[in-house]
């Protein structure tokens, strides 16, 4: 073969082998992968990936000899002899012969024989991440000039490749603690509120059996039923739904239930007042708004000491707004907001999530208020459509 042939071909198969670790996102599949593509773009018998921290090699990743191989061999290397010097120098090494070289040290016992040796450094913007390895050049004796410009330009393109599934890798951990926090979120605001308002409808129902038995009965009906709605929520949250048919159903109408299962579940008497029109808001926004008026309405039965609450839902043309106000105890706003419960923490996340703002208004004796603002820029109040009894 003529010598532009091979080089065409050498090239191709550097582009075949740099294609299929591109775009792979899975670490642990991305190391395999290049190990494996670099053993064949230069037709070594085997190959290795070295990982490296802090000079030492931690992750020892092969190509070319069996599982039951390694493990008779036993410890991956740290990165001594040969393996070593290639870290501490930093660039590539070719040798005929690993036996023949002074710094060689030696292989363990039931370690595969190798003679020549390919060592290329992988590097992220002149960061050393670690080395790839081949030995024995199948047919001939040594690797070759191109051998080594092959591999070279290879552990360029792999080193893109690590560091994007690592990226990946570390965005999807983010990914899984900002989801942690928003089912705790939820699960807090939703579903466990949902409980707790239940199990306040049932304190004194022990009294109530001896003197209304009848009002009792209802208490507990409405209970259960509350219950089989909390079971209904919980299942589809964990099957990914919104609860509640957030995604059909417009806010005023969920504003509405929300104040009658506070009504039926505590002894606090509920007054709302909605828009006229239906506001065409996305899902997630009446999700959060949703969540933000549940956590306030449970911490007025709860906390407050309070027999009215009022939600007012209002729209202008740049801004939507959520008011909560209760006739209860009140409290130290200043203290509140340089220490925060956990309530009033996911609320004002929550609002800040839509590019809000949430305020808290709380005078001791004189009750709580709380706005929450968001910006309607993109929002479109529709004509209006049914939405069930108002209150």
């Amino acid at each position: 073969m003529a010598s532009d042939e091979r080089e065409g071909a050498a090239l191709e198969a550097l582009s075949e082998a740099v294609g299929a670790i591109a775009g792979v996102l899975d670490v642990e599949h991305v190391l395999q992968l290049i190990v494996d593509r670099v053993r064949e773009l230069v037709g070594a018998r085997y190959a290795a990936l070295g990982i490296v921290h802090e000079g030492t090699i931690e992750r020892f990743i092969t190509s070319g000899i069996t599982p039951e191989q390694r493990a008779r061999v036993g410890r991956p290397p740290e990165g001594h002899g040969l393996l070593g010097l290639i870290i501490s120098e930093g660039r590539s090494i070719r040798i005929p012969d690993i036996s023949a070289h002074p710094a060689s040290y030696g292989f363990p016992p039931h370690h595969p024989p190798m003679r020549s040796l390919l060592g290329v450094p992988v590097r992220v913007k002149r960061r050393p991440i670690g080395n790839l390895y081949l030995t024995d050049k199948e047919g001939v004796a040594e690797f070759s000039e191109q051998d080594q410009r092959l591999t070279e330009l290879f552990a360029l393109h792999a080193a893109i490749a690590i560091e994007n599934a690592r990226l990946h890798e570390a965005v999807q951990r983010l990914a899984v603690i900002e989801e942690r926090d928003r089912i705790g979120r939820d699960l807090h605001d939703g579903i466990i509120q949902g409980i707790y308002a239940v199990t306040l409808s049932l304190e004194d129902v022990e009294e109530l059996a001896k003197d209304e038995p009848r009002e009792a009965m209802v208490r507990v009906d409405r209970a259960i039923d509350a219950l089989h709605g909390t079971i209904r929520d919980l299942r589809n949250f964990i099957f990914g739904l919104r609860p509640e048919l957030v995604d059909e159903t417009d806010l005023r109408s969920l504003l509405v239930a929300l104040a009658d299962q506070v009504r039926q579940n505590s002894l606090i008497d509920v007054d709302v007042q909605l828009p006229d029109s239906a506001l065409d808001l996305p899902a997630y926004v009446r999700a959060e708004l949703l969540q933000v008026a549940r956590e306030a309405l449970s911490n007025v039965a709860r906390h407050s000491g309070g027999t009215r609450a009022e939600l007012w839902l209002a729209a202008a043309d740049d801004e939507v707004t959520l008011t909560i106000a209760d006739n209860g105890r009140g409290f130290d706003a200043a203290a509140a907001d340089t220490e925060e419960h956990y309530g009033l923490r996911n609320m004002r996340d929550r609002a800040v999530a839509l590019g809000g703002s949430l305020d808290l208004g709380a005078v001791p004796g004189a009750g709580t208020r709380i706005i929450v603002r968001i910006p309607a820029a993109g929002y479109s109040v529709s004509t209006p459509r049914p939405t069930g009894p108002e209150t």
